[in-house]
């Protein structure tokens, strides 16, 4: 379920600094994995959560953006967890495992330092049941890392409000560089501040959430529509930006008071 690759020919028309490594200067891939990347060490045991085929490495337009969303071989291992089988296709995993229908994996509790979930918390049906997962699995001390549309911005307002029978279509105009597999509903369940708090309680977890605009996505390579978008966007409030950035760190074990 990774986010696909933004290579839209749009994007140079107004942001010229692609010419200079691929990227723009509000790219959100660059803005969310080198955080991510600022977490790791090479001791690091990471799931991606939702990890689908791994559509984000088929990224042709930038390498050094390519190099920074893959932690294979940087990191001691990457497994990535889904309910579609395509995760066995994922040639950035270094172990691929299936959730079984409950939502749970096949591995030990506190398991992993890191785990990553990128464009992935919109598609949770059941948000208690895989936060609950997420927590047996991540050690205290760990991180998750996912970056998630925001319910109140503007795309997850439009996808809620378009008719599911004509929105693949429609999403498949607006976002013509998206492949057809890469396409899944969204419910948006864990997708504001509230929620996050909510289903990762602030008792056990410290929160670090910030939204974010990047390059309007939804464009169907029209100029006037990318610079409408540009406005929209220049005027949202802060708490209706597109996408959230979630940064939560599991709270360290408190040790037994002493009788």
């Amino acid at each position: 379920m990774s986010a696909p690759a933004s290579v839209s020919p749009m994007h140079s028309t107004f942001f010229p600094e692609l010419a200079a490594g691929g990227f723009s200067r509000i790219d959100g891939t660059i803005a969310f994995y080198q955080r991510v990347n600022a977490l790791v060490t090479p001791s690091t045991r990471m799931i991606d959560f939702g990890a689908g085929r791994g559509a984000i490495h088929e990224d042709a337009s930038s390498e050094y953006r390519r190099n920074l969303c893959n932690f294979k071989g940087r990191v001691a291992q990457v497994i990535g967890l889904d309910v579609d089988e395509a995760v066995f296709t994922n040639p950035s995993l270094d172990e691929a495992m299936l959730l079984d229908p409950t939502g749970r994996a096949p591995l030990p509790a506190n398991c992993a330092d890191i785990i990553l979930s990128d464009c992935t918390f919109e598609h949770i049906p059941d948000p208690a049941q895989s936060s609950a997962e997420m927590d047996r699995l991540l050690k205290p001390g760990g991180w998750i890392c996912a970056r998630t549309p925001n319910r109140y911005g503007y795309i997850a307002l439009a996808n809620r409000l378009i008719p599911s029978g004509i929105s693949r279509t429609i999403l498949s105009s607006a976002q013509p560089e998206r492949k057809d597999e890469d396409i899944f509903p969204a419910v948006y369940r864990l997708n504001t501040p509230a929620t996050l708090r909510r289903y990762f309680p602030p008792a056990r977890f410290d929160h670090f959430v910030y939204a974010w605009d990047a390059e309007p996505a939804y464009h169907a390579n029209n100029r006037g529509i990318y610079r409408a978008f540009q406005l929209v966007q220049f005027l949202t409030p802060h708490a209706f930006k597109t996408v959230l950035m979630v940064f939560i760190r599991k709270k360290l074990d408190r040790p037994a008071e002493a009788a």
